[in-house]
This record gives structure tokens, sequence and C-alpha cells, in this order.
């Protein structure tokens, strides 16, 4: 009973060793097709490097996002896609957590033909409703080569990114978005996947990229998560339907609010994009 008594307690404590000290830092570059309709010849191939949920601040590591990027770099990714939370804000911590996010984005790899990303609601601050906030952590991107989008569009080669602004914050628009469209391709960018649902996406077909959920960060094996920051608890990680029209893909994220992942270790997409079939 003793060695029992024993092996149990060394699994537990193995457990969260793994729970708190590996998984958390174990990143896995996801690699998956993405088809558009529409898309033009020139970008059949291309690369696509979605990233998402950095929470640069006091609870992840600055050179394990840094070896991140250094993941990503050696992809060699034609676009760069950045899916919002780049900020963990915290009021106390002041301007310094703007200094540590300029230090840190200083080594971000950027795409060879753009690079482009939206907020999440921790990019808002407080209560995901302090402008200023949100206007510094845009400022620190842009600074650091990366082209924010609020419920606006960036054209890339005949490709439309979408980036809607963040739900939780009120800010989305997805309707002026799309109102800005130049191509008949497209693709969507969005923080929070619940966005899909609780906007409206006039005549918009497609694919929507996605992050916010860290994909549960702790996951039973063969059950769900027991908690998602989602109204629509389909919304976990991956490729899920939204409906006929429209499919999101919903990343794991890098960074973490507590550094606590099991079952679902972070991730760096790669998508090859391809045209649809019919398109």
């Amino acid at each position: 009973m003793k060695r029992t008594a024993g092996a149990i307690v060394a699994t537990a404590v193995g457990g969260v060793g793994y729970t708190i000290g590996i998984e958390p830092h174990w990143l896995e570059v996801v690699e998956r097709d993405l088809p558009i309709e529409n898309l033009p010849r020139a970008l059949v191939g291309a690369r696509l490097a979605q990233i998402s949920d950095l929470h640069v601040g006091p609870q992840v590591s600055d050179d394990y996002i840094v070896h991140s990027f250094d993941r990503l770099r050696a992809l060699a990714p034609d676009v760069v896609v950045f899916t919002g939370d780049f900020l963990t804000h915290r009021t106390s911590r002041g301007e310094a957590q703007y200094q540590q996010l300029r230090s840190v984005l200083a080594h971000l790899p950027h795409g060879r033909l753009e690079t482009v990303g939206i907020l999440g609601n921790h990019d808002y601050g407080q209560g995901w409703g302090e402008s200023s906030v949100a206007t510094k952590v845009a400022g620190e991107a842009e600074r650091a080569g990366v082209r924010i989008l609020r419920n606006e569009v960036q054209s890339v080669g005949g490709l439309d990114i979408i980036g809607v602004d963040d739900l939780w914050a009120h800010r989305g628009n997805p309707v002026a978005a799309l109102r800005a469209r130049q191509s008949a391709a497209g693709l969507v960018l969005v923080h929070n996947p619940d966005a899909a649902d609780e906007h409206q996406w006039p005549e918009y077909r497609g694919w929507m990229l996605a992050g916010h959920t860290h994909g549960g960060q702790c996951k039973p094996p063969f059950l769900p998560p027991p908690q998602l920051p989602v109204r629509n608890q389909r919304y976990v990680s991956g490729a899920v339907s939204v409906d006929a029209e429209r499919t999101l893909y919903i990343s794991r994220g890098v960074g973490h609010l507590v550094r606590a992942r099991f079952n679902v270790r972070p991730e760096i997409t790669l998508f090859t994009l391809s045209a649809a079939a019919g398109a």
C-alpha cells in the first residue's frame, strides 16, 4: 500500500510538473491547407502563418515568445497574421508593460508579402474598455511592422484580409470592414470566435481565423475542456463549421494567462493557400 500510495503521489507530482513546466512552452507548428474561393493563381501555394494570444506580460516568458518567433521565422511565411491579445494588461504595471511589449515585438518576423494583425480583448485593458490601452498596443505592433486592422481590409496580391476589431470590447464591425473589400478572394480575422455568431456577416463566404480560447488550456483526454471563454461551446480549437458558408479555424495560441496547459499544446499555424474546389 505504501508503494502504491507513493506511485500515486509521484504520478500526481509529475503531472503537475508537466502541466506547469513543460507543455506551456512545448510549441507545436500545425500545418494544413487553406482553400479559398477565387484565390489568385499567383497565391496558390503561398504560405500564411497565424500566431495568436502572445499575452506578453508577467505570466509568459519573454524568451519563450522570442523562441516562438524564431520558429516562425524559420518557416519563411509569405504572410503573417496575428489574431489578437498581444498583451496581458495590468494597470499596476504602467508604462513598463508597453516597454516590455516593444522589446519582445522587436524580434518578430515578417511575412514576405505582408504582416497584419487585429486586437483582442486583453489589448483593451481593464474591463476591455480602455481605448487608450488599445491605442498604445496597436502603436507598438505598428512600430514592429504589423499593420493593425480595425474593421479594415488589407489586400495582399488579390486576397482581401479582413480584420475585425474585438467583440468583447464592442468594437467589432464586420459590415464596415466588408464594405471596404476590393477582391473576390477573402479571409477574415477575428479574435473571439463568438463573433462568427454575434455579428452580421453580409455575403461573406469562406474562412475565419480566430484565437481567444487557448483551446481551453487544460483538457482531459477524450473530454471537452472544463472552461471556455466563449458562449458557443463548440468553439474550442481547430477547424469548426459555423454554417454552410463559413468555417472557423481557432488557434490554441502561443501564450497563456495562467502558466498551465494539459493536452492543449501552444500553437503556430502554417497554412498553405489553395484554390477552393469549383472556384
